[in-house]
């Protein structure tokens, strides 16, 4: 077998289990944080919310510098340096005996994060540039199922063994992604650059062709996030409203809130494999086109049933969205700086993550649950927009 599918193969198990790691803590993180003494509801919220977001918020900050680093010493250390990093600071998590320890642990965990966005940059360096988009689809797929799986197992995992006993499990999964990645994923073609060639952040956007176009993907990928993360907070309590004589409100809840992943799941490696043949500019044009109408629609749903079905149909946009930017990123890139670019475009990522459900809480509170949609509908357009101008921009100069 070509050295370039064993990796793929590989990495697609790595990011398997760490996205199984890192997600299946999540749902009982505030019943830890209540363990751990803050039993005040308003405190045990307001602590919830930061020990969850600091881990993003620092994973925004360094990003860029694991990005920098894997450019000049490769993807393979850094994918070890994250497998490994997070499998302790994890491991310690299960030890903490106050509130302020764990949210330590939860900042350094987002210092030592990377593995997944390493990942990509190292399978699109080593597979053909025509085959890039079926790739990057593959292992979006491998994040998609861990965190699909990750909150049913973590959930299983807290009621049967106990929620400290899920940390050292968690951690024998990162563990597991240490190995793979050390025995199996062989980094080749990759050549490593000196301190003296490393370019500064001006510089790196100097030597890209399109800048613009490059930023303007960052921005996308921030509002992707932004689409997952401004729905979160208020998910649960929208299906209620709309549902509220059923009696097992949080399965339904977690049924909804889980559906996109299905689709998902399914359509990245076609919706990757025709990007490759027709285009990726079509497919993430088209699925942010889909995003648009579906949030519009679901801002009018009047049951659970009409939620779920549209958010399954959102589930093949978010599908295609993210791998289409990254494949868009890699072909408007060069191999030197790829590593910098996939560190920014996580950055941004990370960024999506914090500022979506800053804004989910807040249109909530000031029009209501259905607003939110409407909310997160416009953002999307107005990215669109930006984006097809930049995108037109950039085909008049080649044109000229």
């Amino acid at each position: 077998m070509e050295s370039w599918k064993v990796n793929l193969i590989s990495v697609w198990f790595g990011c398997l289990f760490t996205g199984l790691a890192i997600s299946q803590i999540i749902p009982f993180l505030p019943l830890y944080v209540e363990q751990l003494g803050v039993t005040d509801p308003s405190a045990l919220t307001l602590w919830s919310g930061l020990i969850f977001s600091i881990t993003f918020m620092v994973s925004a900050i360094v990003s860029p510098m694991w990005g920098s680093l894997a450019d000049r010493k490769g993807r393979k250390l850094m994918l070890l340096r994250a497998s490994l990093g997070m499998g302790i600071v994890i491991f310690l998590q299960a030890f903490v005996t106050n509130v302020w320890q764990l949210l330590l642990l939860r900042a350094l965990m987002g210092l030592t994060s990377g593995y997944i966005p390493n990942a990509m940059a190292l399978v699109a360096s080593q597979v053909p540039r025509e085959r890039s988009g079926w790739a990057l689809s593959m292992v979006s797929t491998a994040q998609i199922c861990g965190v699909i799986m990750g909150p049913l197992l973590g959930g299983f995992l807290a009621d049967w063994v106990g929620l400290r006993a899920v940390f050292f499990i968690t951690s024998c999964l990162l563990l597991t992604s240490f190995m793979i990645t050390l025995f199996l994923i062989k980094e080749t073609g990759h050549r490593k650059i000196s301190k003296e060639e490393k370019l500064s952040g001006a510089m790196v956007f100097r030597s890209l062709s399109h800048p613009g176009l490059i930023i303007s993907l960052f921005i996308t990928t921030l509002v992707i996030q932004l689409c997952n993360g401004s729905i979160s907070p208020i998910l649960t309590l929208f299906v209620r409203q709309l549902e509220p004589n059923v009696e097992n409100i949080a399965f339904i809840s977690g049924v909804v809130a889980a559906i996109p992943g299905v689709s998902a799941l399914f359509s990245a490696p076609r919706l990757g494999k025709l990007g490759d043949r027709i285009g990726a500019q079509r497919i993430l044009f088209a699925a942010l086109m889909l995003t648009i109408v579906l949030f519009l629609a679901m801002s009018w749903a009047s049951s659970a049933l009409q939620l779920g079905a549209l958010r399954f149909l959102l589930g093949f946009a978010e599908g295609a969205m993210m791998p289409a930017v990254q494949t868009l990123l890699l072909r408007y890139s060069s191999d030197r700086i790829t590593g910098r670019i996939f560190g920014y475009n996580q950055s941004f990522m990370y960024l999506g993550n914090v500022v979506g459900p800053l804004i989910g809480s807040g249109v909530s509170a000031i029009g209501g649950f259905r607003w939110v949609f409407t909310a997160t509908a416009i953002v999307v357009l107005i990215n669109t927009v930006q984006l097809m101008l930049v995108w037109r921009r950039r085909k008049a100069a080649a044109a000229a």
